[in-house]
């Protein structure tokens, strides 16, 4: 089987595991739509046109340069997600790629991505990541630190906060993933009530490969999947 008709097959199957998802959410609208990034790190521009051309829309990366270069020869067209933790010295260049920033975790970040997409002439739209787990090795605000970052955001002119994004612990049951998502959840729906005037909280960005239908079933409606689409990572020396 070619790789074209396996990428088909897998994004084939993980639409039907988000859609079976979906149908077992209990304290979630059943029919709230949840969108897929196919996070392509370390895959090659060939398997990306395939996954856009079988109907992804959206295209997760995790690394500045890897996805200017990727724009480059791409040749398509989508919408482009930064999933990975970003540098303030890098903000400039993740305001000209991306059009969601998922991964906004201090008020410094936040003014320097202020600062250069008001150099672009655009509002950039961003994702605050919150790290609900208090995980070292992540990225991402600590619960008590949210609403003071929240407040900053709301200042800034030239962005636009849409929701939110969390990474849960890599479980070796995706079940104990549960609970965090579901307090994620609750905090989202919380945001969306006190929603600041400019602000448009419409995303929560949880689940990957390992751990994404729970997050569906807990009210997810970005789900980051890699694996799953385009099989193991390929590292280049």
């Amino acid at each position: 089987m070619s790789d074209d008709i396996m990428i088909c097959e897998r994004l084939r199957a993980v639409r039907a595991e988000i859609a079976q998802a979906r149908a077992r959410r209990t304290h979630v609208p059943v029919e709230a739509p949840v969108e897929l990034i196919a996070v392509t790190k370390n895959h090659p521009v060939e398997a990306m046109r395939t996954a856009i051309d079988s109907g992804v829309m959206n295209i997760g990366e995790n690394r500045i340069q890897e996805a200017l270069d990727k724009a480059e020869t791409l040749e398509r067209e989508a919408k482009w997600h930064l999933i990975g933790h970003l540098q303030t010295n890098k903000a400039k260049h993740a305001v000209r790629q991306f059009d969601l920033i998922h991964s906004v975790d201090s008020e410094h970040l936040a003014a320097e991505i202020d600062k250069a997409a008001e150099k672009f002439g655009k509002v950039q739209n961003i994702l605050v990541q919150v790290n609900l787990a208090r995980e070292a090795s992540k990225s991402g605000v600590y619960r008590e630190d949210l609403d003071p970052l929240l407040r900053a955001v709301s200042g800034l002119p030239h962005l636009r906060l849409q929701g939110f994004m969390c990474i849960a612990p890599n479980y070796d049951n995706e079940e104990k993933c549960r609970p965090l998502f579901r307090e994620m959840y609750e905090l989202f729906q919380e945001a969306k009530e006190k929603e600041p005037p400019k602000a448009d909280i419409r995303y929560l960005s949880m689940g990957m490969t390992h751990d994404y239908t729970v997050a569906v079933e807990e009210g997810a409606n970005l789900v980051r999947v890699g694996t799953a689409i385009f099989g193991a990572r390929q590292y280049h020396t």
